[in-house]
């Protein structure tokens, strides 16, 4: 008996029992079920539905009948055979995932995206809004959105990908919109250790700043940090150079740094997200092992890892005990701790905001430049610049209602 493919679009007023009406009637005609999609916005209903039946005239009519209703609309078009081949090749195609987050109702950045993915020939797949309507992750009434698209089409290579990301970098900086472009893989959907920079990262501030001005130095300090940051100068004869400054400072101004500095937004959201859903956690910093110990006892933090003032007679003598933590170090300790963990490097996330940071948001499966200086946003394959530290928690893929829970849940 021959056979042919149809495409059941249902769309309309979402209504209990549709699905299982369709699959009923599916079931009556003997149907083999190719391909299948449901999504209902508001209550309203878009159910598509590719199935091969027999070659019979009442088919349609017995598929019509079981869905029908005045507020459902029922289209069923046959599919030929070419069009079947591309479905079956599109099923194994690669997928983009591209995340859009906008302090603001976002039409415009949806816009400009959805332009872009035309531009690069892409199909918009799957729309998935993230963040609840109007709202920022406090309740606050504030214009806010974030949404997650899935994109198809045969340019979806490395390559291809750049040449996007290049686009929407222009769009987002005219636009003021945050974005992400991924490969949906497996390691996507499988994140494991998130890695954070501290100072200007998890932190407001940068320590040894606030500690050289307690000391008298802090106009010093400040200019060579700023210089280190933007790779100007080398980040270990940088750090040499502020250490120095800080010699003969009481040991006791190291810890009040440490309980005055400020965490960024979403920190705390993030750490404690991240922890219920079972990451691992980290800061890789070229800061202080004090300040990253008293925040890792604060938040949960597992490893820790920066540079030890040597002090003596309770004094710092302004040196440093051990090898300074700079950029390659930091891209090592990420790799030692994913070794640790039995994990690969595409299941980390990195997360910094300075030159120093770069190789290390490289080698990680997900590198993070978090309000970052224009060096680093320039070579870093995704940033933050416009939201809190939690909007990671977008990236990976959670929802504000996935977040809610695991937090309600924490306390």
């Amino acid at each position: 008996m021959s056979q042919d493919i149809i495409l059941i679009s249902v769309s309309g007023r979402d209504q209990p029992g549709m699905m299982s009406r369709l699959m009923s009637a599916l079931q009556g005609v003997s149907a083999d079920i190719l391909d299948i999609g449901q999504a209902v916005i508001h209550d309203e209903l878009a159910l598509a539905v590719l199935a091969r039946v027999a070659s019979n005239p009442t088919a349609r009519d017995q598929i019509e009948r079981a869905c029908a209703s005045d507020d459902v609309v029922v289209r069923i078009a046959s599919v030929q055979s070419p069009e079947q081949v591309m479905w079956s090749e599109a099923v194994d195609e690669s997928h983009l995932i591209v995340t859009i987050m906008a302090l603001s109702d976002g039409v415009e950045a949806i816009q400009a995206v959805s332009e872009l993915t035309h531009k690069h020939q892409l199909n918009i797949d799957f729309v998935r809004r993230l963040t609840k309507a109007g709202k920022d992750f406090s309740g606050t009434q504030i214009p806010r959105l974030c949404v997650e698209m899935r994109l198809s089409g045969a340019r979806t290579s490395a390559n291809d990908q750049q040449h996007l990301q290049q686009d929407l970098i222009q769009a987002a900086e005219r636009l003021g919109f945050d974005f992400s472009v991924q490969a949906d893989t497996v390691f996507r959907r499988n994140r494991r250790l998130v890695v954070l920079d501290m100072d200007s990262t998890l932190i407001a501030e940068e320590v040894m700043d606030e500690l050289a001005k307690r000391h008298g130095f802090g106009d010093q300090v400040v200019a060579i940090t700023e210089a280190a940051m933007a790779g100007k100068i080398d980040f270990k004869e940088s750090f040499r150079q502020r250490a120095r400054l800080l010699r003969g400072m009481p040991r006791e101004f190291l810890q009040e740094v440490a309980e005055s500095v400020k965490l960024n937004e979403g920190a705390h959201r993030l750490i404690k997200a991240l922890k219920h859903f079972g990451y691992r956690t980290a800061v890789i910093s070229g800061g202080f092992q004090h300040v990253g110990e008293y925040l890792a006892q604060d938040l949960g933090i597992d490893y820790v890892y920066a540079n030890t003032l040597e002090i003596v007679d309770g004094k710092m003598t302004g040196e440093v005990i051990g090898d300074i933590v700079d950029a390659q170090s930091k891209a090592n300790i990420l790799t030692s701790i994913a070794e640790r963990e039995g994990i690969t490097l595409e299941q980390t996330i990195a997360v910094g905001d300075g030159a120093n940071d770069l190789p290390m948001l490289s080698a990680a499966g997900l590198g993070i430049a978090y309000h970052a200086k224009a060096v680093v946003k320039e070579n870093a394959r995704h940033a933050i610049s416009n939201f809190g530290l939690d909007a990671i928690l977008y990236l990976i893929g959670f929802s504000d209602g996935d977040i809610e829970q695991a937090l309600a849940q924490g306390r």
